[in-house]
């Protein structure tokens, strides 16, 4: 961790306080600066700009399957929608004078800090999986009901009279309530930003500590002073480095570019990588960097599992689940020794309880980057067995979830059929026969015959897939700037 990882979030909140403080001992540099319409235009424009930006991050964050992207829409709809209020409400400009304009700044950052606190959650809590449920419909209901409240709020203002949050008893109570909620997302963040180093979580750290200093400027300030506008320069900077962070974490060219060529291929290989955020491809390159194997079985894998699923008769939502979360579903294995991963010889007990861990691993690690509970699901429970032996939950039946039960047939068929360093590849044959042996103990046996009726009907669909790695390095040999490099598919 570098000392600017730590020091900056710190000075992000320390000038603009010290600043302020500085300013106000000072009343001669603290002089009235009044500008109605400077206030304006200046608020409304960049605040709605906000919510234009808000509902594209939005449809965003549908697309790449990540409900942290869908809250952080939510926190600039919110941000956004109030911060135009309280523009509008500009006292003597388009009404007279009234608390709505301090009440829209205080809600503006109370319910950005509330959105943002939900994004730092882990995607498994009970709360963010019911909410899960609502994601395509949680933005459009949230976006009516503030709207509403907001044209509510502007031809009714004296009913802000019954929302005080501009004064005393209630002022100073939610400007701590902003300053913890602000305090646990920055935790949260900076400890996924430790491991994973994306953009996003980045943006997130500073956007919430000029959260927090603009709460307490709002709190402690007084109209009009200069220093009273520095909290409007931090709003607008809060909303700049989250749609700065959102650009460089998820509007990369070769993703983009790649999401809309892959609505309409047939290319196997661009179908998996359509759906990969930027976020997965560096989880899925750091993967790759640890165990070169790891990037064919992964990639393999999730083709069989695709394929396994379509004829499972699986929505497009949890073929998308299954893209994303089997392409990483031994992510885990960054953490386990390289003497142990690529060991040539058998395993001691101890070295297989480490291996076992890979999972939990996986899914620690994956729970706080915002990858849904199908994905996760996944990444932990595809070692299970039908018959309650796996790991590392000792799941049995249905217990374990549909996917996880997919994938263990598509994980195990491709290490039965790959040359490992302590032995060679089995044929189709061998392996399908123990894969049928093993139905109703290891696995489901529905997904097995499933698999059985795939290879039957199209001996292809497990022989495509070691043509395919081929014929993509070769792309990626004659086109070097095309795609990341990488040992790998992806990376």
């Amino acid at each position: 961790m570098k000392k600017r990882d730590v020091v900056g979030p710190i000075m992000a909140v320390i000038v603009p306080f010290v600043l302020f403080e500085l300013l106000k001992a000072h009343p001669s540099w603290d002089v009235s600066f009044v500008a109605l319409k400077g206030h304006f235009y200046v608020v409304s424009s960049v605040a709605m700009l906000s919510m234009m930006v808000a509902i594209a991050v939005g449809i965003a964050g549908h697309r790449v399957r990540n409900i942290k992207v869908s809250f952080l829409a939510l926190a600039f709809i919110s941000l956004g929608e109030t911060f135009t209020v309280h523009g509008l409400s500009t006292p003597n400009l388009m009404m007279h004078a009234s608390h709505l304009p301090a009440v829209a700044a205080q809600a503006s950052t109370l319910l950005a800090t509330f959105w943002l606190w939900l994004s730092s959650m882990s995607s498994d809590s009970a709360l963010i999986v019911r909410l899960s449920g609502l994601r395509g419909r949680l933005i459009p209901i949230w976006l009516i009901i503030i709207v509403f409240l907001s044209i509510v709020s502007f031809v009714n203002p004296h009913l802000m009279n019954l929302i005080p949050l501009d004064r005393n008893p209630l002022k100073w109570p939610v400007t701590c309530l902003v300053a913890v909620m602000n305090l646990i997302t920055i935790y949260r963040y900076f400890q996924s930003y430790r491991y994973s180093r994306f953009p996003l979580q980045k943006a997130i750290i500073y956007s919430c500590c000029w959260l927090m200093a603009a709460q307490y400027i709002m709190a402690a300030g007084e109209l009009w002073r200069v220093s009273w506008w520095m909290y409007h320069f931090l709003l607008l900077a809060s909303m700049i480095v989250m749609i700065t962070g959102l650009i460089r974490q998820y509007a990369s060219t070769p993703s983009w570019n790649m999401t809309f060529k892959g609505l309409y291929s047939t290319n196997p290989m661009e179908r998996i990588t359509s759906c990969l955020s930027p976020s997965v491809r560096n989880l899925i390159q750091a993967t790759e960097e640890k165990d070169l194997y790891t990037a064919g079985h992964n990639f393999r894998v999730t083709m069989y599992a695709m394929k396994l699923g379509e004829e499972m008769k699986l929505s497009p939502e949890e073929l998308r689940a299954i893209s994303q979360g089997t392409i990483i579903h031994d992510v885990g294995k960054i953490h386990v020794p390289n003497e142990v991963l690529n060991k040539p010889g058998r395993l001691t007990p101890e070295e297989r309880d480490i291996i076992e861990l890979h999972p939990v691993k996986g899914y620690e690690m994956c729970r706080t980057l915002g990858f849904m509970k199908d994905e996760l699901d996944i990444i932990r429970s595809h070692h299970e067995k039908w018959d309650g032996t796996g790991y590392p939950d000792q799941l049995k039946g249905e217990q374990i979830p549909l996917l996880a039960r997919i994938v263990a047939v598509a994980d195990v068929y491709d290490a039965l059929t790959s040359t490992r360093a302590y032995r060679k590849a089995w044929t189709h044959e061998e392996a399908m026969k123990l894969i049928t042996e093993n139905q109703g103990t290891h696995f489901d046996a529905e997904c097995v015959k499933a698999w059985i009726r795939v290879c039957e009907q199209n001996p292809e669909v497990y022989e495509y897939p070691a043509h395919v790695m081929e014929e993509w390095d070769q792309r990626r040999m004659l086109h070097p700037g095309g795609e990341p490099k990488g040992a790998g598919v992806i990376g």
